[in-house]
């Protein structure tokens, strides 16, 4: 003897759930790309490589305004 199933006769409806991200989703990524770029543009850690004066200013001006 089998039970009878019952089927919705409309789908469910997700009430806005899931629609928006937190604030994290978008913040914690944003995070770890910019403390990846500090990291890997330290200037300080480039003994030996020579670069254009230019850029190594910018990198250093950035590192500057991320600290504040």
């Amino acid at each position: 003897m089998s039970a009878p199933t019952h089927t919705r006769p409309h789908p469910a409806a997700s009430g806005g759930v899931g629609t928006w991200l937190p604030w994290w989703a978008l913040a914690l990524p944003t995070l770890a790309f910019f403390t990846l770029l500090v990291l890997i543009l330290n200037p300080a850690d480039a003994q030996a490589a020579t670069g254009d004066p230019a850029i190594t200013h910018l990198v250093e001006r950035v590192q500057q305004l991320i600290t504040r």
